[in-house]
């Protein structure tokens, strides 16, 4: 069963406070206007995933453990970060099946030959993935940019030929770097990535801190912008909420208004993430389920 929005954190402190609710709408706009119990559609838990770096450094301790405790969490997805941890793809697959887990997508830097290309494709084959995502790139350079998104084309057309679904993940520096007259690494990328090839994996809290630094008075109207403008498809989206400082923070506590988000725009994917989990590792990823679980839209 769904519900709406969990309080968020403001709205725990504001009852502690003893603030009315015209103080915390005052206080932060999103927080007061996401709680909300009718209607509405759930996130079904198979397009619930993970990040995991997220879990980094669980996964150093107790690689095994920690994939069991997600699996016990509810998670049936995850994407796939830092490598394989001493397994071969077939054997990391062998483990994820009898967890009841799939690494339905990764995150992998661009290669540089053929070769590179196809053990990446085989990789996330084996793994039964439907997804490869390059994670992040960084460049002053216009033909820097240029030359990624070229490559990028080459590896999506030979992963669309695998039956793999190809896309860019994004961070702020993205809308905020002036390459030139005012253009943009998003600029160059939504203009030089093949829309039928290559899909738009769009980190929430990224875009809203991209629109922030652009200095946009609404910056989560700016990420809705960057969504609906792009040529390419958006489909899944890194769910990692932004604190009132400007740092990450766990999902439902902090100013984002994610149904704001997702009442325009659906995707395949939801996948939690926080690179700094605000208690711990494993707490981060039960409260972003649980957050997930409880959306309407």
């Amino acid at each position: 069963m769904c519900f709406g929005y969990g309080p968020s954190r403001r709205s725990l402190l504001a009852a502690g406070l003893g603030l009315g609710a015209a103080a915390l709408a005052a206080a932060s706009p999103a927080a007061a206007a996401t709680p909300r119990r009718s209607g509405g559609e759930c996130i079904p838990p198979n397009q619930i995933s993970i990040q995991l770096w997220t879990v980094r450094d669980d996964l150093a301790q107790n690689y095994d453990a920690t994939l069991t405790y997600l699996a016990e969490t509810g998670y049936r997805k995850v994407e796939l970060a830092l490598g394989y941890f001493g397994r071969t793809a077939q054997q990391l697959r062998q483990f994820l099946d009898g967890i009841g887990i799939r690494a339905s997508s990764s995150h992998d830097g661009l290669t540089t030959d053929q070769a590179g290309l196809d053990t990446k494709i085989s990789n996330a084959l084996t793994l039964g993935q439907s997804f490869m995502v390059v994670p992040y790139l960084n460049s002053t350079s216009e033909d820097e940019w240029k030359a990624w998104a070229e490559r990028m084309n080459v590896e999506a057309r030979a992963a669309r030929s695998a039956g793999l679904r190809y896309g860019y993940h994004n961070h702020a520096h993205e809308f905020t770097t002036d390459l030139g007259g005012g253009k943009t690494p998003w600029d160059v990328l939504t203009a030089e990535l093949d829309p039928h090839l290559v899909h738009l994996e769009i980190d929430l809290y990224w875009v809203v801190t991209g629109g922030v630094g652009s200095g946009a008075p609404d910056p989560v109207r700016f990420a809705l912008d960057v969504i609906r403008r792009a040529p390419q498809r958006v489909l899944q989206f890194h769910v990692k909420d932004r604190a009132p400082d400007g740092d990450m923070a766990d999902l439902g506590t902090g100013t984002i208004d994610f149904r704001r988000i997702f009442d325009k725009h659906r995707v395949l994917e939801y996948i939690v993430e926080n690179d700094t989990p605000d208690v711990t590792p494993r707490r981060t990823a039960e409260v972003g389920y649980r957050y997930l679980r409880k959306v309407r839209f």
